[in-house]
């Protein structure tokens, strides 16, 4: 052999080792639950069975103060971009948006032109990218999957929709279910179950592009468990008799189970939210009632949490799974509300019968008395900004050099999320600039330090995180929480709280600490003022703002003149009633 072909074979040599020695990039799999409370999951305390998402967190790191907002559009426009959801576009969800702050910077209801989604950073470097389920930030041609940053995708772009009819509306909000498959729309089955199908969708993109040698990026977006609470029979049969005890004995069971697990201090006190009934004053037909309401809950996370695992098994049967860090999360905390209440016609389509709850054609809900036991031990839930509207379980497994079955205490966001995936992928953060164009920056921090166990927190002890929606406001310094929250949940007042020690809220700290109490505060009006967060017109109430917006967004573009009508038939009898009253005071 000639010098020169020896160096050549050295060279050669030389650089197959160094590839052989430079790990692949992961593949990466995010599944976001839908109004799921902090310890629904079992590995977070609760008695549902979630056995491949306990999997996870057995692998990998639960994080037990973990932030998201309390409704699912403005969490998930976070999710993707790293950008605060008033920065975004999504400072409110589009439903229950006041009509005066439709429009305005930051309340488009959708992403706006102005952020990057992880999915298009990953794309750009080299990754095939796919999301199946909900997506729900915006339906504009520029906003669907395929033009940001998606290679396939199969979603439904609404804030929910039945799980087994997929075109069947759970509210007539709009003038039809939006899916959409790669951008154009999507023909959907007559019939499904929404938790299946959307792993099958991810698991056939997965096998399409197989062959492709790129590592993936697969977003799974579940609909469990968004009303209505729906679950295959096997499943709910299974929790028969499990609930026969009612909520305030199950949120004791999760506060003290968390507690033992690692994710609240033992001592965790319990608060007694005012809409919680007494489960003793309820007949022996409403406690029946109510516990198959909760069998159905229960039901349809465990269906979920079956239908991740069919897609696990298919990583591990492609040779995918020991090279894929997956990130679990919920959007925001349990549902409380009955959407019957902004929509009495609901039952034109749907059933309430006992034997028929779950099924096909049935609606149901949890209930703000079971939402506060899923929330457990914190203290609201969905739209509001008490811990168990914002506070939910967040797994990440599968991070080269993190060490298994962990639990994380410092204070994470939502908006982290991003930073990481980017960093674990060994992708720049883009700063102000993409492509030539203006972006806002990424507001998060990466949790690799955490993850890899190089660093105790992810935010400094005295960096302000700012957090509103729907008039309901937050403020997180350290352990402290600056915490307001609207009528009927909350007073309208401002309150102070330790989450290191009472992450249920139950002891204010505004007069032991008046300084911080004060200086929060200020931290907050700069929040405000920066994210040009809107205040809410007088005697808001996101109820009837589902109505009015049903109204104005529905009814009446599409059945105008019949609207007009009955519009004109009510005006008219509130003005004789109000005339008959006034003659009957004369």
């Amino acid at each position: 052999m000639n010098y020169r072909a020896l160096v050549l074979a050295i060279g050669l040599t030389a650089g197959i080792t160094a590839l052989a020695a430079t790990p692949a990039r992961p593949n990466i799999v995010v599944l976001v639950a839908d109004d799921w409370g902090f310890t629904d999951v079992g590995a977070f305390g609760g008695e549902i069975a979630t056995p491949n998402i306990d999997a996870l967190a057995r692998q990998g790191v639960r994080f037990s103060n973990f932030h998201v907002a309390a409704s699912c559009a403005p969490t998930r426009s976070m999710l993707l971009t790293g950008v605060d959801n008033h920065r975004n576009g999504v400072g409110n969800l589009i439903e229950t948006m006041p009509q005066a702050h439709l429009g305005q910077p930051g309340y488009l209801g959708s992403l706006n032109t102005r952020v990057v989604t992880v999915a298009t950073l990953l794309q750009d470097n080299g990754y095939r990218t796919l999301i199946a389920g909900k997506w729900n930030v915006g339906t504009e041609p520029y906003n669907l999957p395929d033009q940001r940053g998606f290679d396939r995708s199969l979603i439904q772009g609404d804030t929910g929709s039945d799980n087994w009819e997929p075109n069947q509306r759970y509210l007539p909000h709009t003038d039809r279910v939006h899916w959409y498959e790669d951008g154009k729309t999507a023909v959907m089955p007559a019939t499904y179950y929404s938790s299946e199908y959307f792993v099958d969708k991810a698991i056939g993109y997965l096998r399409a592009g197989a062959g492709s040698g790129k590592p993936f990026f697969a977003y799974v977006g579940f609909q469990a468990n968004h009303v209505p609470l729906q679950a295959p029979r096997s499943f709910i049969d299974k929790y028969k008799g499990r609930y026969k005890d009612g909520w305030t004995a199950l949120r004791q069971a999760r506060r003290d189970k968390a507690a033992e697990l690692g994710l609240t201090p033992k001592a965790t006190p319990l608060a007694t939210m005012g809409s919680t009934q007494s489960w003793d004053a309820l007949s022996a037909a409403d406690k029946q009632y109510q516990e198959r309401r909760m069998e159905v809950y229960a039901a349809m996370a465990e269906a979920m949490d079956f239908h991740v695992g069919r897609l696990i098994d298919h990583l591990k049967q492609s040779g995918d799974y020991d090279n894929t860090v997956f990130v679990f999360l919920s959007d925001n905390g349990p549902e409380a509300s009955d959407y019957a209440d902004a929509q009495p016609w609901l039952w034109t389509q749907y059933t309430q019968a006992l034997d028929k709850l779950g099924d096909k054609g049935a609606y149901t809900i949890m209930g703000p008395s079971w939402a506060s036991a899923a929330a457990s031990p914190l203290s609201g839930y969905k739209f509001y900004a008490g811990e168990g509207g914002i506070r939910t379980p967040l797994i990440i497994a599968g991070v080269p050099g993190s060490q298994p079955n962990q639990v994380q205490a410092s204070l994470t966001h939502v908006t982290d999320i991003a930073p990481t995936l980017l960093e674990l992928a060994g992708i720049a953060r883009p700063g102000n600039r993409y492509k030539g164009s203006e972006i806002e920056s990424m507001a998060g921090r990466s949790l690799l330090p955490l993850l890899r166990g190089e660093a105790q927190q992810a935010h400094a002890p005295n960096e302000a995180i700012g957090y509103e929606l729907a008039g309901n406001l937050a403020l997180f310094k350290g352990d402290l929480k600056l915490v307001q929250n609207m009528v009927p949940v909350g007073d309208g007042q401002w309150h102070l709280y330790d989450l290191r020690t009472d992450p249920g809220e139950t002891q204010d700290l505004q007069r032991q600490l008046p300084m911080q109490f004060a200086s929060m505060q200020r931290d907050y009006a700069a929040y405000a003022q920066s994210h040009g967060v809107l205040p809410m017109p007088e005697g808001y109430s996101p109820t009837w703002q589902v109505m009015i917006n049903s109204f104005v967004n529905y009814w009446i573009p599409f059945y105008r003149k019949p609207v007009l009508i009955v519009l004109a038939v009510l005006i008219a009898s509130l003005g004789l009633a109000q005339r008959r009253r006034r003659n009957q005071r004369r």
